[in-house]
């Protein structure tokens, strides 16, 4: 049974920086993408970055372009989400998941497996 876990949330003020990691287990990953949601309290849950796990090609939303890496690591089967410049608005429970396919996805509904979720808070 695939079974992600999110782990690395917290408080952190503005500025200031967070490691999210995704601990992937039940099967082999590498011909999957995996990626990072996250939802703000009272809105839509939204994509923040992808990874193909075998090349680790990746595709990053607007938001979060230039302040957020993805990595992964594959002896591990550990995806990586280091994010840095943090602001207030990132303030979010963020998600990570798995799709079937190598192929890079950006909507909710192309991911197969998810995990529980960790909270990312950033004070002002």
């Amino acid at each position: 049974q695939v079974q992600l876990v999110e782990s690395g949330g917290g408080l952190v003020q503005a500025g200031g920086s967070l490691r999210l990691s995704c601990a992937a287990s039940g099967r082999t990953f590498s011909n999957n993408a995996m990626g990072w949601f996250r939802q703000a309290p009272g809105k839509e849950r939204e994509f923040v970055v992808a990874i193909n796990w075998n090349r680790g090609t990746t595709y990053y939303s607007d938001p979060v372009k230039g302040r957020f890496t993805v990595s992964r690591d594959n002896a591990k089967n550990t995806v990586y989400l280091q994010m840095n410049s943090l602001k207030p608005e990132d303030t979010a429970v963020y998600y990570c998941a798995a799709r079937r396919t190598t192929i890079l996805g950006d909507q909710e509904s192309m991911y197969d497996y998810w995990g529980q979720g960790t909270q990312v808070t950033v004070s002002s």
